[in-house]
């Protein structure tokens, strides 16, 4: 069984394309393996996580096409990539994930600048006088 198994994950800007084959546990994003891809173990502990909770880690060779966003933003979709692989994989992962919130997509995201305003919602200096 060499099928492959691909999901999207999304987080802030950031969106990571996943493909799940069987293999030795090896995880590459953008063709370099995670802890050069993301040298923070913060970030390495992220996208780790659904592995943790399935305790799946091992059994699986992961391929990662991430683009947008920051590093952060970055892991956390890599994280719900993975998850949702994991699960189309193997339906009885699912409650786990779901108990972790990996597969929820983070609905937040940075707010539209307004005009006559530096940011979305900072303004420029009052004077009265």
């Amino acid at each position: 069984m060499s099928e492959v198994i691909q999901a999207t994950g999304r987080r802030k800007r950031a969106v990571a394309r996943v493909k799940l084959t069987l293999g030795q546990g090896i995880i590459t994003i953008n063709q370099k393996p995670l802890d050069e891809y993301f040298p923070r173990p913060q970030l390495q502990q992220i996208v780790r996580q659904p592995f943790e909770a399935t305790q799946a880690g091992s059994r699986f060779d992961i391929s990662v096409k991430a683009e947008g966003g920051g590093a952060t933003g970055q892991a956390g979709a890599v994280r719900h990539g993975i998850a949702r692989a994991l699960v189309a994989l193997d339906e009885s992962f699912k409650e786990a994930m779901r108990r972790n919130g990996f597969l929820t997509r983070d609905p937040r995201e940075k707010e539209s600048k307004k005009y006559g305003r530096k940011r979305a919602r900072k303004r420029f200096q009052f004077s009265k006088r």
